[in-house]
């Protein structure tokens, strides 16, 4: 062991390599959770760090807040941040126990009607909260919200009484999808792979593939971009690519794409990085602050999906 108490760490990748250069960046500019998620997932070190780090932004309602997702401000808790530490917890194959029971209960508190999830509950009301994410009195149940909460816990094997109601929302949203935009399809990937009924998922993802396809939902030639549109509300360059979609091999959106528009989606995002070492974020920035945190987020997603499709990144 190190004589700083720190995990013993792999060999330095080389200078110029994907990974040496995004580590870079991590350093520069990433909050201490990322920074300790990055040092996880990358140079072997504990996950005991990084659960630490994810301690700072919960609160006593068993919540997250403290603007654990970037584009929501303000300490109060939030479905969205719920999804953020899971999807941090289940990086550090730690999403069990107490932690999470607390979190059901909170998501239990703030369910809608139909025991499903806003986006965004009333609380956020009077914080600085991205103006693409509007604060209403009585907000609707989001698949956008739900999906990835109630995946990351059935990928988990949590059992919780508000997953029941909450997963036939997704289920009967999902499958009766006639339009949508890509961070909604995005979230019912989310939901799919990991929902425990396995044919109907495959079949519910057979039919999300073919309404992605039919409305140009993933830009399949990154040469021709002004060929797909960009959703509304979106920004003006807000595409989105087969490996937004599929994140890794094993998901079932990676049926969707043949082997060449998935060559083509990941020799996109490898060459995104920029000259700092970070990818971009794509969405609309509406301040410096959420700017900056969310860069090393996408950072370390991009990693990871290039990482998990066999692409060498160090």
């Amino acid at each position: 062991m190190a004589e700083n108490g720190a995990s013993p760490l792999p060999p330095t990748p080389p200078a110029h390599s994907p990974l040496a250069r995004a580590e870079q960046f991590v350093w520069l500019t990433a909050r201490v959770l990322e920074q300790r998620l990055f040092a996880h997932l990358f140079r072997n070190a504990s996950a005991d760090p990084v659960e630490t780090a994810l301690d700072a932004y919960r609160n006593d309602d068993g919540g997250y807040g403290h603007a654990l997702e970037p584009d929501l401000r303000g300490p109060v808790s939030q479905p969205l941040h719920i999804a953020r530490a899971l999807r941090v917890l289940d990086s550090v194959r730690r999403c069990g126990g107490q932690r999470v029971e607390r979190m059901c209960r909170y998501l239990t508190s703030v369910s809608t009607a139909d025991g499903a999830l806003p986006a965004i509950h009333p609380s956020q009301r009077g914080y600085p909260t991205a103006p693409f994410v509007p604060v209403v009195d009585d907000p609707p149940s989001e698949l956008l919200a739900t999906g990835p909460v109630v995946g990351l816990l059935h990928r988990n094997a949590v059992w919780h009484a508000w997953l029941f109601r909450a997963t036939d929302f997704c289920w009967q949203r999902i499958e009766s999808l006639e339009k949508s935009h890509p961070y909604e399809v995005e979230a019912a990937v989310a939901f799919l792979d990991s929902a425990p009924d396995r044919s109907r998922a495959e079949a519910a993802a057979d039919r999300l593939g073919r309404l992605v396809r039919e409305h140009r939902l993933a830009a399949l030639d990154p040469d021709d971009l002004g060929a797909y549109p960009v959703a509304p509300g979106y920004a003006p360059a807000e595409h989105h690519f087969p490996h937004d979609y599929a994140r890794t091999p094993e998901s079932l959106a990676r049926t969707w794409f043949t082997d060449a528009e998935m060559t083509r989606s990941l020799d996109f995002l490898a060459a995104e990085q920029q000259s700092d070492g970070g990818w971009p974020v794509r969405w609309r920035q509406w301040s410096p602050a959420p700017a900056l945190e969310a860069r090393p987020i996408v950072t370390l997603e991009a990693l990871r999906t290039l990482r998990a499709y066999g692409r060498p990144v160090g």
